[in-house]
């Protein structure tokens, strides 16, 4: 593992890689967020992780979903995911989970970590109210186009967002990537032990002039009776 991780050692230290081998995370959602988030930090040495998602990969996924390529249509993506992590890095366990959200939660297996990486607000709304539930921070993550936005949220809530039933539209492959290492990064850090910026959202889009715009915004805390 010392080789392997070499690298990040060099950055950290052996103490918390080894740290990192004692974290246990969940990825809600196995798609495009979702893949990107599991070579990201699978290969980072998280020693479990679990995928939770009920689709198959079919052929409109994969220019932008990187764990999937052509031939692996009408797979669980969580199957396809959890075979490429294990591959990569040996030193990673993870376990596919083949359903919604309330299939894994119903297992009761605790977590240092929630990320989301679904693709509608309901069941962002479903996670926040799961993470409450748990006392367990979460990861939001969203993407749309050439924009996207992240969040931390730990004492903030998704409630403070306004649902809305909006059509969205396409989305360019390298937004998804951008916005899962952002993502990434701060899971990494959350879990090495290295500070993170709680409850704030980053909002990230390309300007008419093609600038990359980086907003950031304090979500607004929640009292505990309103997370119920």
């Amino acid at each position: 593992m010392t080789h392997y991780f070499h690298r990040q050692i060099q950055l950290w230290g052996e103490a918390t890689q080894e740290k990192l081998q004692r974290k246990k995370i969940v990825i809600i959602g196995c798609g495009g967020l979702g893949s990107s988030l599991a070579y990201a930090l699978g290969s980072s040495g998280i020693g479990e992780i679990h995928l939770v998602d009920f689709d198959e990969v079919s052929v409109h996924n994969i220019h932008r979903q990187i764990a999937f390529k052509l031939g692996d249509e009408g797979k669980f993506k969580a199957d396809v995911v959890k075979k490429s992590i294990e591959e990569r890095c040996p030193f990673v366990k993870v376990t596919a989970h083949i359903g919604r959200l309330e299939d894994f939660t119903c297992k009761d297996i605790a977590v240092d970590l929630i990320i989301d990486a679904t693709d509608n607000l309901p069941s962002r709304a479903a996670i926040d109210a799961y993470a409450k539930s748990v006392n367990t921070p979460w990861l939001y993550g969203s993407v749309e186009a050439f924009n996207g936005q992240v969040c931390f949220f730990e004492q903030s809530s998704f409630k403070a967002f306004v649902i809305s039933t909006k059509t969205p539209a396409g989305i360019a492959a390298p937004i998804v990537m951008h916005i899962a290492s952002l993502q990434a990064n701060l899971a990494l850090r959350y879990l090495a032990g290295l500070s993170v910026k709680k409850d704030w959202l980053y909002y990230l889009y390309f300007n008419d002039e093609g600038e990359l715009i980086t907003q950031k915004f304090a979500m607004p805390k929640m009292q505990s009776s309103a997370a119920n």
